[in-house]
């Protein structure tokens, strides 16, 4: 695979956990389960507006409510009303000349009172009366000598959410306009051309002929904010006329009990239903009904939103993930809360949110996934903080799937055991690589306990070295990397003895080592074919620590420990190590002699002398 197609391959793997993630969220938002956090998240826009942080609307000027309460019901009696209160309402009223008058109140059984409730009706000349359904969704009429008498009929049909909050009202059914609605085309069509936006969503609405035409409604406030009269007092005269001239004048219930009603704002206690229609009026006359986004753009919203979070997150370290995976949500919700205040548009919140936080939550997992792989195989031939070392520092040493390689300096350590060839031949194979293993499992220990790394394994051979995979910068870590060697060293001869003992009991064969060690130039890297690649070190370096080794057998006396160091080794671990100079060779491509020593143990208050 070239270099171009596997980078090409390896964007598209970290877009893939928020491909994955949008399409989860987005099957969550088909099958409604995003809809209860949105619904906390339409209510917490209002809450947020109404206290001022962002510019909020107030309720249109032109709208009255003259509310049935419990003052107007102490003074007036029960409710309902008799009819010749509200023919004495509309009277008082019709000196002011409002803009419409809407009866939120039902009229469907006939009454003495009726012949002149319907004259004052007709005089009033703009009174909407309204309309009910039934449990069967069909309109209950109006008494026939009031509904000949009224400029139009709003039906009332309202459903709250699932959490008793209102957040749409439904301004048409069935051709049929709401009361609200009803009100405004009233009040529109005596003022033709006053407003092109309300005429154009008017007429909008007036070829709508669903069975309901829902709308979101963008409550301008409180409705304690909305100019509210006593339905006694105006009866009695104490509310000025001057309060309803061109006014979109609203009559219900507003007592407890009667037609409670739950909004973002109005929630404990709630409020009541006439105020339904007075949003539905103001929204109508400034034009901010809420702009939700419509289903085919949330799901193209959302298909974006996942793979570019995976896609900007898989370049962060953690810390910036987790920053960035708060700080991502809390921006979303900053730009919603905008639109909303500004413009009137509802965007998704919840959803986009939720692809956010799964988008990243999969781009962990899938990366917590490659490490476990990772580290079970770094783990076998290094120590653990070695393989914790290199995940966290992946991107200076992993490009294109490969180690990289580099030029560094590093101690290289060979062993094999003496005589290997005839014990081979003294055991049968069920018995020599359980042998074999058991032995090498515990030479690995040692290295990797000391942060050596396990190169290979070549028969009953190891190749270790100390100071990879990233480069040493400073003489002292390179010291460092020496004296972890030195003390690895001794580590496999210590447990090597205390092995022999085991084998000796279990009458297997003992075992000899010996060690070669040299400190210097190597270059580290991906060695291999496009089908099979090993990590592995080359150089000069690595074959001198190979040719040491083999001189155990020759060198004997003054070796104790079966290790024998180059003099560059040497210089890095004198100062805690007892050694001897056993030999000198000339090395291919050096003018001057290596001088090898064999390590004679750990310093005390003898001297060295190498």
């Amino acid at each position: 695979m070239s270099n171009e197609l596997y980078r090409y391959v390896a964007r598209i793997q970290a877009l893939l956990p928020g491909f994955i993630a949008a399409i989860i969220s987005l099957g969550v938002w088909q099958l409604g389960g995003w809809k209860a956090l949105e619904q906390i998240s339409y209510n917490s826009l209002f809450q947020i507006r109404d206290t001022g942080i962002l510019p909020k609307p107030n309720w249109d000027k032109r709208i009255a409510v003259i509310a049935i309460d419990e003052a107007s019901l102490g003074k007036l009696g029960r409710f309902p009303f008799s009819r010749d209160r509200y023919t004495k309402l509309l009277q008082t009223l019709s000196p002011s000349r409002p803009a419409a008058v809407g009866l939120d109140i039902i009229f469907a059984e006939p009454s003495p009172e009726d012949s002149q409730l319907a004259d004052a009706i007709r005089a009033s000349g703009n009174v909407i009366l309204a309309q009910a359904l039934d449990d069967k969704e069909q309109i209950i009429p109006i008494e026939t000598i009031l509904d000949q008498a009224v400029a139009d009929r709003g039906h009332i049909s309202h459903n709250p959410d699932t959490d008793g909050i209102s957040r749409q009202a439904a301004l048409k059914f069935r051709g049929i306009s709401s009361l609200g609605l009803a009100m405004v085309q009233l009040y529109s069509s005596d003022r033709p051309g006053e407003s092109v936006q309300l005429e154009k969503s008017l007429t909008s609405l007036s070829q709508d002929n669903r069975r309901f035409h829902y709308v979101w409604l963008n409550w301008p406030g409180k409705t304690q904010s909305l100019p509210t009269y006593s339905f006694a007092d105006v009866l009695e005269g104490k509310v000025s006329k001057n309060a309803f001239t061109g006014k979109f004048v609203l009559v219900g219930i507003t007592a407890t009990g009667f037609d409670p009603l739950v909004t973002p704002l109005n929630q404990i206690p709630p409020t009541s239903g006439v105020y339904l229609h007075a949003a539905a009026i103001d929204n109508l006359l400034n034009n901010r009904l809420l702009q939700p986004l419509p289903d085919w753009k949330t799901a193209v919203l959302l298909l974006l939103i996942g793979p570019v979070t995976s896609g900007i997150l898989s370049k962060l370290n953690a810390g910036g993930r987790v920053a960035l995976a708060l700080l991502l949500p809390l921006s979303w919700y900053g730009v919603s809360l905008a639109l909303f205040s500004l413009n009137s548009w509802w965007i998704p919140i919840a959803a986009p949110i939720g692809t956010i936080l799964l988008a990243a939550i999969g781009l962990q997992l899938r990366e917590q996934q490659e490490k476990q792989q990772l580290m079970s195989l770094f783990e076998k031939y290094m120590a653990k903080e070695t393989a914790n070392l290199i995940w966290q520092r992946k991107d200076e040493i992993i490009q294109n799937g490969e180690l990289q390689p580099q030029e560094m300096v590093a101690t290289v350590l060979f062993m094999d055991i003496r005589g290997f060839t005839t014990i081979s031949e003294q055991l049968s194979p069920r018995e020599l690589m359980p042998w074999l293993n058991q032995y090498l499992n515990a030479m690995s220990e040692c290295i990797m306990n000391r942060g050596g790394v396990i190169d290979k394994y070549i028969g009953d051979a190891i190749m270790a070295i100390f100071g990879i995979p990233f480069p040493r910068t400073k003489p002292e870590e390179i010291q460092q990397d020496a004296l972890n060697c030195m003390a690895a060293c001794l580590d496999m001869y210590e447990r090597l003895q205390k092995l022999n003992q085991q084998f000796e009991a279990e009458k297997k064969p003992i075992i000899k080592f010996g060690i070669g060690v040299h400190t210097g130039a190597i270059i580290a890297g991906s060695v291999g074919g496009g089908q099979r690649l090993n990590f592995s070190v080359l150089g000069d370096t690595v074959n001198v620590a190979a040719r040491l080794e083999a001189m155990n057998k020759e060198v004997k006396e003054d070796n104790p420990y079966g290790i024998l160091i180059t003099n560059e080794t040497w210089q890095y671990v004198s100062e805690r190590y007892k050694a001897k100079a056993v030999k000198s060779i000339q090395l291919r491509g050096r003018k001057q002699e290596t001088i090898i020593c064999s390590i004679l143990g750990k310093k005390s208050l003898l001297i060295a002398n190498c």
